[in-house]
């Protein structure tokens, strides 16, 4: 009886085992540990998460007051055990708005990039599924938009309308969906004419349960890839925008404003400058990692 339970098991065992072998083989799972092993991602991924922890938890356990009030008694004071990172021209600790500052810039860009996200996959879908005049107007104000230096567009809007987060978010984002879209749409017209969807369509299915069940899941990995890499482009853009006074205005404190309130101090106490433009630089770097790890990792031409 002994014998026969170890042969079954022994069966079971060479049976189960190729299925993992095959799991393992999948392009999802062989995408993930390709940017797993990808150093430069793992780096841009860790330094991301200590970027995050230091912005979330830092603000908790530093006062407000130390950030955003003014202390004419402290103004422009060195690094020391007190001030980290020293006092900007009207006294407020520089480490601590570095912290709060974060929690602006940071969802600013992370916001804006769902909104390009959200734009690019709408405009792209829709564009390369139902074709016709919806193509030809979607693409074309893509031309039109990518025709103009998206920053004198981000300058006018933010010159006419008051600048704050929303609006900026609002701006940045759809600002950003163009080249995301028209991959998209390349890639629906694709998945469009493949035998699965003329058979799903040719059963009844509607449109929208089409577009939902068979495309958007099959255009998630360009919009995996492009999701750091916008975040990045927002974060400077976001950054710029404040750097010339057009952004979100003091004293919400962001990365950007803090680089336009040290410039007449960059000669004399150029830390006041340096912190705010080393967390933007870390920060985008950071992000690139990680999107150069996700773009090597979904590479098609890289599977197998």
């Amino acid at each position: 009886m002994s014998a026969v339970r170890q042969e079954a098991a022994e069966r079971l065992g060479g049976a189960v085992e190729p299925a993992r072998s095959v799991a393992s083989r999948s392009p999802g799972n062989r995408a993930w540990q390709a940017f797993f092993h990808n150093r430069l991602a793992i780096i841009g991924s860790v330094m991301l998460i200590l970027i995050l922890a230091a912005v979330i938890v830092g603000p908790m356990l530093v006062p407000r007051d130390l950030a955003l009030r003014p202390s004419p008694r402290n103004m422009l004071q060195p690094p020391s055990s007190e001030h980290i990172l020293g006092t900007d021209e009207v006294g407020r600790d520089v480490a601590a708005r570095l912290l709060y500052a974060g929690r602006v810039s940071i969802p600013v860009s992370l916001s804006a990039m769902v909104v390009a996200l959200l734009a690019a996959s709408l405009i792209g879908i829709t564009s390369g599924y139902f074709g016709g005049w919806l193509d030809q107007l979607f693409m074309r104000t893509a031309d039109a938009l990518l025709s103009i230096p998206t920053i004198f567009l981000l300058l006018t809007i933010a010159a006419v309308m008051r600048p704050n987060v929303t609006v900026l978010v609002l701006v940045i984002g759809l600002l950003s969906w163009m080249d995301l879209a028209r991959i998209i749409r390349v890639q629906t017209i694709a998945l469009s004419k493949r035998e699965q969807i003329e058979g799903v369509r040719a059963l009844g299915a509607k449109n929208w349960r089409i577009l939902l069940r068979h495309i958007l899941p099959n255009v998630q990995g360009p919009l995996l890839v492009a999701a750091p890499l916008v975040a990045g482009r927002a974060l400077l853009t976001e950054s710029a925008l404040s750097y010339l006074g057009l952004g979100i205005q003091a004293p919400t404190p962001t990365w950007g404003n803090m680089l336009n309130q040290a410039q007449q101090f960059a000669l004399s106490t150029p830390l006041l400058a340096v912190a705010p433009g080393l967390a933007i630089m870390v920060t985008v770097i950071a992000i690139n990692f990680i999107g150069d790890g996700l773009r090597d990792a979904f590479d098609p031409r890289r599977a197998g």
